[in-house]
C-alpha cells in the first residue's frame, strides 16, 4: 500500500516537516549559529594574523574554528538536557552544518571579494568594517535558508526538542 493512500494519516511529528515557521524563530536560529561563526572567525583571523600567517591558513583557521564554536554552543545546551555526549554530536551536527557552512560561504566570500581586506591587520578599521559586514551579509543570508531547514523538521528544529 502507498505511503500516499493511507487516509486520515497526517504529518505531524513526522520529519517531513514541521509547518509554518516564523522569520522571528528563523533569525533566532541563525543568530545563535552567528554567535559561534562569530567567535570563531575573529578568533581564527585575530590568531592568524597575530602570527603574520597568509591569507589561506588564516581562513582555514578561522573556517574551522568557525565550525568548532558553533557546535560548541549547540553541545552545550543539548548537553543540559541530559543526553549523552555521542547523542548531542550527532544533534549538533544535523542543526548546525549546512547553516555554518552557508554563512562561512558567504562571510568568507566577502571578506575575499573586498578590495583590500585581506591585506587589512587587526588595527585596521577595514578589517573589522569588513568583518562586520561580512558577518551581517552571512546572517541575512542565512536566515532564510534556516527558515526553509527548520519548517522541513530539519537544522534547530533537531535542537528545539532538547530545551
Amino acid at each position: 500500500m502507498q505511503h500516499d493512500a493511507h487516509t486520515g494519516h497526517t504529518h505531524e511529528g513526522h520529519a517531513h516537516g514541521i509547518g509554518k515557521v516564523t522569520w522571528s524563530t528563523a533569525a533566532q536560529a541563525t543568530l545563535h549559529c552567528l554567535t559561534g561563526c562569530a567567535i570563531g572567525e575573529v578568533l581564527g583571523m585575530v590568531i592568524g594574523t597575530a602570527f603574520g600567517w597568509g591569507n589561506v591558513p588564516t581562513l582555514i583557521l578561522a573556517i574551522v574554528l568557525a565550525f568548532f564554536f558553533g557546535y560548541l554552543l549547540t553541545l552545550q545546551g543539548v548537553l543540559k538536557a541530559g543526553i549523552g555526549l555521542k547523542a548531542a554530536i550527532r544533534v549538533a551536527l544535523a542543526a548546525d552544518t549546512l547553516s555554518i557552512a552557508v554563512m562561512e560561504l558567504i562571510d568568507n566570500g566577502v571578506v575575499v571579494l573586498w578590495p583590500g581586506a585581506m591585506d587589512a591587520e587587526l588595527a585596521d578599521a577595514a578589517f573589522w568594517w569588513v568583518l562586520a559586514i561580512a558577518l551581517a551579509a552571512a546572517f541575512v543570508i542565512t536566515t532564510p535558508v534556516n527558515k526553509w531547514m527548520i519548517g522541513r523538521g530539519k537544522g534547530h528544529a533537531v535542537v528545539h526538542q532538547y530545551h
